[in-house]
């Protein structure tokens, strides 16, 4: 049949219009080699096919896969298989996140040759976790894959929970517990989706944070437990949920597509690098976006570019050739640049203890201390972060606080283009050597608002307290306009975004005992280095 709303939506996503009708099957059943049934649906378009477009699933087969996947495709001409993952939905089996995939994605694929109206021209499409299983798939990837077209997606999921040191607080409470209750219905499940902020919170603030989590999951998420648990980098817990080995080996044109506030940008950003420097065909898509954002106010760019790539690389038409296509924030324009990162020289600013920013070589001699107290963490404001305050956000509420420390430059003569990643050196004294560090830079408007546009956070090693600390800040495209001033902000932490530092040597899993520190920067050793186009 021809639906209405398939052309509806698919005009205000700005794609082509719809080539054929289609069919749609809600109750296909997919084996796996363990004797489990996974379900799915199975999108069908009538007449010759373009090829076949899998997306594996743990949010159902419903909104929003189902239109943006399902629909707008097969009335493309592409048949569309939607499955949902093991354990979720229908689908037999119990839902172990990450680990389970790479085997489910495989047996899938083999359930694929067995149809008749399977040609053999196979894509993987999907963002975020939906992302993650193309990475496990591409650890091994098959025969048919002419193309993956993935959108916010990690492969490496270690990395992601644990990456600066800290576990990453937030946005794996905040998910797990959407997991737990995403297959409630009717008013339940909307009750829960607008209470599910004021649910989390304790086990966002309390301590230990596994007991703290037992309230709010209420057992629904045995995962959650063990993350906290597994908390060291050799730990071989983490091995199934590492896919880093899928970029060495995947042998097909990619697409990548992120946002500048993306939870999962630098691994995103780390794909393209890795697949460009093997001389694959890769094209990188970034907006303005917070991860949820890429699917809501990107889609009307991120969808036509994606169904553009498959219809060049699955169905074999004419189009557009790999590009890097970013969006630049301050100046609030794209740009398609022949790579990323472009160009750039570095330019030094110095700290002065005054709280003044300076371009250029000078030393100014100076310290500039703060205490950081976990039992008044730090909060966190805005971010590379799933739920809660995201994206870009006015921080003036948060450098007024006696915990956080600020360094600004006075109002620039001409843009200030910054392009990659900045590195933030400091030289730094500690009462205490279980310490975080936390650096942001902020783009300051003549009115005062100070924004945030990249940041990084560090646990220090205990074993090597103070001394240089060297961080690497979030890669960004971004314009710090004339007359407007640059600032860096340092404190103790982001929480809850990230566990807070206990100043002691608790468990992530376990630890409760608190102690305040007290952290003195040396501001003629210390510095931030900016990537700036010329």
């Amino acid at each position: 049949m021809r639906r209405p709303m398939t052309s509806l939506v698919g005009r205000a996503l700005r794609l082509p219009p719809p080539r054929t009708a289609y069919a749609v099957d809600h109750d296909v059943a997919i084996p796996m080699r363990d004797g489990v049934l996974l379900r799915a649906a199975h999108y069908a378009p009538a007449g010759k096919a373009r090829g076949t477009v899998l997306v594996r699933t743990p949010y159902g087969r419903g909104l929003p896969a189902s239109l943006l996947q399902g629909h707008m495709l097969a009335a493309r001409g592409y048949h569309v298989v939607v499955s949902s993952v093991r354990g979720t939905f229908g689908s037999g089996g119990t839902f172990v996140p990450m680990a389970q995939e790479a085997a489910d994605g495989q047996d899938t694929v083999a359930w694929l040759r067995t149809c008749d109206w399977f040609d053999g021209r196979l894509a993987t499409l999907g963002g975020s976790y939906l992302g993650w299983t193309q990475w496990t798939l591409l650890q091994d990837p098959p025969p048919e894959l002419r193309t993956a077209i993935i959108a916010v997606g990690p492969h490496d999921f270690r990395s992601a929970v644990y990456g600066t040191g800290a576990f990453t607080l937030g946005d794996f409470l905040s998910w797990s517990h959407q997991i737990a209750g995403q297959e409630e219905r009717g008013l339940r499940r909307v009750r829960g989706m607008a209470t599910a902020a004021r649910r989390i919170r304790p086990g966002l603030h309390g301590l230990p944070l596994a007991d703290a989590a037992d309230p709010v999951l209420r057992g629904r998420a045995p995962w959650y437990r063990e993350w906290l648990a597994h908390h060291e980098e050799t730990d071989p817990f983490w091995e199934p949920m590492r896919a880093g080995v899928a970029l060495e080996r995947v042998p097909v044109p990619v697409m990548l597509i992120s946002g500048w506030q993306d939870l999962f940008l630098d691994q995103t950003l780390d794909q393209y690098a890795a697949l460009r420097a093997r001389g694959l065909e890769v094209s990188l898509l970034v907006g303005p976006w917070t991860h949820i954002g890429v699917a809501t106010k990107g889609a009307p760019r991120t969808e036509p570019a994606a169904l553009a790539w498959l219809d060049r690389h699955l169905a074999g038409d004419p189009g557009p050739a790999a590009s890097v296509n970013v969006f630049r924030t301050g100046e609030n324009k794209w740009h398609d640049l022949p790579d990323w990162p472009p160009a750039t020289t570095p330019l030094r600013y110095g700290l002065g203890a005054d709280g003044t920013l300076t371009s250029g070589p000078a030393v100014r001699p100076g310290t500039v201390s703060f205490r950081y107290d976990p039992a008044d963490p730090t909060p966190s404001v805005g971010g590379r972060v799933l739920s809660g305050s995201m994206g870009v956000r006015d921080n003036r509420a948060l450098e007024a606080r006696a915990d956080v420390v600020t360094f600004t430059t006075a109002p620039l003569t001409e843009d200030l283009d910054v392009a990659g990643s900045p590195t933030v050196s400091l030289t730094m004294s500690l009462d205490n050597p279980y310490a975080d560090v936390f650096a942001r830079l902020c783009d300051v408007d003549p009115a005062g608002r100070s924004r945030n546009f990249t940041d990084a956070l560090r646990r220090l090693d205990p074993a090597a307290p103070g001394g240089p600390v060297e961080l690497r800040l979030d890669q960004c495209f971004h314009r710090v306009p004339a007359g407007h001033r640059l600032r860096l902000q340092i404190s103790g932490g982001a929480h809850p975004r990230y566990a807070r530092n206990l100043g002691t040597d608790g468990t992530p899993a376990d630890g409760s005992k608190l102690a305040p520190s007290v952290r003195t920067i040396d501001c003629a050793h210390s510095s931030v280095v900016l990537p700036v186009m010329g």
